[in-house]
């Protein structure tokens, strides 16, 4: 563990692997026109539609856990780039699906092979991505997302001498 994040809160440490994460995932994918957002966008279609499915995108919304309202926003940038197609949902006219076209999957599985290799360097030290220890560190985080989070309910007049993160 470096100085840096000796003794740092669980918080913190989520903080600064997410921050880690997002910049290296951004400056990977920025030669092929990507952003870190867009790319977790389309990887996820990318996948979706390897199962069949051709998801709303309220439905990716609630897959990537970004706001529906930025999901909209990133698929109409991603679309005049000719990455994307919008069109209505056929059984709801007020859903909009999306999909890949023939270069978003093209720029999709370079930017995942890329990102692939990004992965390939944080897991190492835990083994690799077959190691047992990333298999439960896995897990863990699963379990981590899993629990429900309301802002409301933390009272922020509550008084804590910890540094909270």
């Amino acid at each position: 563990m470096s100085r840096a994040t000796e003794g740092a809160t669980a918080g913190f440490l989520v903080w600064r692997l997410s921050m880690k994460w997002r910049v290296a995932v951004d400056r990977a994918v920025a030669p092929l026109g990507l952003t870190h957002a867009q790319y977790a966008l389309m990887a996820s279609l990318y996948g979706m539609a390897r199962s069949g499915l051709r998801p709303s995108q309220r439905r990716l919304a609630d897959h990537t856990g970004l706001e529906a309202l930025y999901v909209s926003k990133l698929a109409r940038a991603l679309e005049a780039a000719g990455l994307v197609a919008r069109t209505r949902d056929p059984d709801d006219p007020r859903a909009v699906q999306l999909s890949l076209t023939e270069e978003g999957r093209d720029v999709t599985r370079r930017a995942i092979t890329v990102v692939q290799g990004l992965l390939d360097q944080l897991l190492e030290p835990l083994g690799g991505q077959d190691g047992p220890r990333t298999r439960q560190f896995t897990r863990e985080l699963a379990t981590l997302l899993d629990v429900p989070l309301d802002p409301h309910t933390v009272d922020p007049h509550t008084e804590n001498d910890e540094e909270q993160s």
